[in-house]
């Protein structure tokens, strides 16, 4: 029996069989994905940046990926931000059997600020909470990275937030700076 289709000949709506994938393949296939999914993610940043075309912010730090991310949280927590969750891509890849150098991802974020950004349009939480990547490259430098808050806006045509957008870049800005231990400018590609 083929779990797509458990009773041939039979029309869909009088078989009995279940139509579910067996749990073990949902739970590999959930332990592949998420590697996969990290590794494409690090393979096009590349150890020499980002695309040109994109709308990443990306900034070299002085520390190591969980030394940047325990920075970046600690920042968070005392500005009173709500941290929703650390992915650790790394580990991720190992229970898959496959190694990624160190990434970790920090989901974050600020009611105050996110919440009039859905009010103007809904598919902004796509994107939101915001999300700050580290990274190793094959060199071994580490990076941080974020989406700006111009191209969240511009991606789902909210308007009239200027000042929203202002205060989240300003806060990303020096939020990540200080994690990564640099006080430098971001590098926009």
């Amino acid at each position: 029996m083929h779990w797509n289709r458990p009773c041939p000949g039979v029309p869909v709506m009088q078989c009995q069989a279940t139509t579910q994938r067996p749990s073990i393949l949902r739970r590999s296939t959930a332990r592949f994905l998420l590697p996969v999914v990290a590794a494409v993610a690090v393979s096009v940043m590349g150890s020499a940046g980002v695309r040109a075309d994109s709308d990443l912010v990306v900034k070299t730090s002085t520390h190591s990926v969980k030394e940047t991310i325990d920075a970046l949280a600690a920042k968070l927590k005392e500005k009173g931000v709500a941290i929703i969750a650390r992915v650790d891509h790394a580990a991720g890849a190992k229970t898959a059997g496959m190694s990624l150098q160190p990434t970790e991802l920090l989901i974050f974020g600020n009611p105050k600020l996110g919440t009039p950004l859905m009010q103007s349009n809904r598919t902004i939480g796509l994107d939101l909470p915001m999300k700050v990547l580290a990274f190793e490259d094959a060199d071994g430098t580490v990076k941080v990275a974020y989406t700006a808050p111009s191209a969240l806006i511009s991606r789902h045509g909210v308007t009239g937030q200027d000042k929203v957008v202002e205060a989240m870049t300003k806060a990303l800005q020096g939020l990540t700076d200080a994690a990564a231990g640099t006080g430098a400018a971001a590098k926009q590609p």
